[in-house]
């Protein structure tokens, strides 16, 4: 990967520009396809032809997605499975409710919430439903088994739906947002709704906090094998080590791609040690951590890049903007 400085027509040549009008609130690949959340409820599925599909009546407030379908939850009180037919189905309604998260299991489970309760749904048999203290603020499932991480206020709950006891409560003071697992099943971070991250290890419990930045941070993603959790919400990608078993504590994050905006979206490359970086100006760059070289995908456009994924070969990564714009890159 070359260096912006040497490489000055970089690979936004290469890039299909897209403009769906409205915008993006998340993006996922489904195989080869390139499938795109819209903020007003469609979903727009890029292949070969671009298909748009209204998966929902309102706005789009979460998404997930399996190798099948892009799941996603709306102020419709639905959660909507879109498949790569174009076709959408309804797997659960609440009139009157918002679906505030969800996510998809590896098995054709999935997982969401509706105000204070958390919801898992097996690919076969009943639903099973839990109350928590709070608004269930995110969702993750464990990289094996049927686990769930869910974050709320005063800290985050591991829950396994198929069992009796209860759940097993990692507490810390304040809100806790998004939730993920570490690749190995070793951490579990959330974001916060301050300018921070905390982190538990699971193994012996103790607590991993990740301060300092001047945002909230909105976006994080284990790089391959769960050696950095890369992060947003400062003016340069935030990588955090966690390659040993103690995870970051004692250690100093390495510092990638600044600039003098913020970074509003990461996305880890699936096999290499290489992250797509997007910024609050809609610039986006793909940087590899082992020296930082950089390379340009996408020119500032002035609305923040809000989506970024990598297909699940590497091979092509897409983005998508505040505005509406949006582009996919085959690599």
């Amino acid at each position: 990967m070359a260096a912006l400085s040497s490489s000055p027509s970089s690979l936004t040549s290469k890039l299909r520009k897209l403009d769906f009008g409205t915008g993006v609130v998340g993006a996922r690949f489904l195989g080869k396809v390139a499938a795109f959340a819209l903020a007003e409820g469609d979903v727009v599925l890029v292949g070969d032809e671009e298909t748009r599909v209204a998966a929902h009546r309102g706005a789009i407030l979460s998404f997930s997605a399996d190798a099948r379908r892009l799941l996603t939850g709306g102020d419709d009180g639905r959660v909507a499975a879109t498949s790569l037919d174009g076709t959408t189905q309804t797997l659960f309604e609440q009139k009157g409710r918002w679906i505030d998260q969800v996510a998809a299991g590896a098995d054709g489970s999935f997982a969401f919430s509706v105000g204070k309760t958390a919801h898992f749904q097996p690919a076969k048999g009943e639903r099973k439903s839990l109350d928590f203290p709070s608004t269930v603020g995110g969702l993750a499932f464990a990289p094996k088994g049927t686990r769930l991480a869910v974050a709320h206020y005063g800290g985050a709950s591991l829950w396994f739906p198929n069992a009796q006891a209860k759940p097993e409560v990692l507490e810390w003071k304040g809100s806790h947002r998004g939730v993920l697992w570490h690749p190995e099943g070793r951490f579990v971070v959330t974001t916060m709704q301050e300018p921070a991250l905390h982190g538990w290890r699971l193994p012996d419990g103790a607590h991993m906090r990740m301060s300092g930045y001047p945002s909230r941070v909105r976006s994080m993603e284990f790089t391959s094998g769960g050696r950095f959790l890369a992060t947003s919400g400062s003016s340069e990608a935030i990588l955090w080590p966690f390659a040993s078993k103690e995870g970051p504590m004692g250690k100093q994050p390495t510092m990638l791609a600044p600039r003098d905006v913020r970074v509003s979206a990461v996305a880890a490359h699936p096999k290499d040690e290489v992250i797509a970086i997007g910024y609050e100006d809609g610039l986006a760059m793909l940087v590899r951590i082992s020296d930082g070289a950089e390379i340009l995908l996408r020119a500032p456009s002035g609305s923040p890049v809000s989506a970024l994924a990598w297909r699940a070969d590497g091979g092509a990564v897409a983005i998508g903007t505040e505005d509406g714009g949006a582009g996919l890159l085959v690599l």
